[in-house]
């Protein structure tokens, strides 16, 4: 069983990520034309990229950030997302969410809000730890 980022992965998750990534919708290749190849300020994404038994939408690994895309179904599993949200937040990502819509009327402000998560992030991770009072 592949150890992703410590995080084990079971062969169920890796086939449902691997199907995800052949059929991308059409909010999810666009923002994967754009966010592939380091094309985001040189950060590092993955798409359809599993982390424990979730298969998250794109990963920047280095800031420890998850970019979820939201469609009409999501109305309907909000305590779903909830809850995958937390135990996201507890392996030490930080999970952002834009609408379907979102990216396909503002790209470039979804990627603006991206890139300023991931700086914001991976500055925070590298800093050095405050000192107690």
């Amino acid at each position: 069983m592949p150890d992703i980022h410590n995080h084990r992965v079971n062969a169920d998750t890796l086939a449902r990520a691997r199907h995800l990534r052949e059929r991308l919708t059409p909010p999810e290749r666009r923002l994967w034309s754009r966010l592939r190849d380091r094309q985001l300020g040189g950060h590092k994404f993955r798409r359809q990229h599993e982390i424990g038994r979730y298969v998250v939408d794109f990963c920047c690994a280095e800031a420890r950030l998850v970019v979820e895309l939201d469609g009409d179904s999501h109305v309907e599993q909000s305590e779903r997302d909830r809850s995958r949200t937390e135990w996201l937040r507890q392996q030490g990502y930080l999970v952002v969410r834009f609408t379907n819509r979102e990216v396909m009327s503002n790209l470039e402000g979804v990627l603006e809000a991206i890139l300023a998560e991931c700086i914001r992030n991976a500055s925070q991770r590298s800093a050095p730890p405050s000192p107690s009072p």
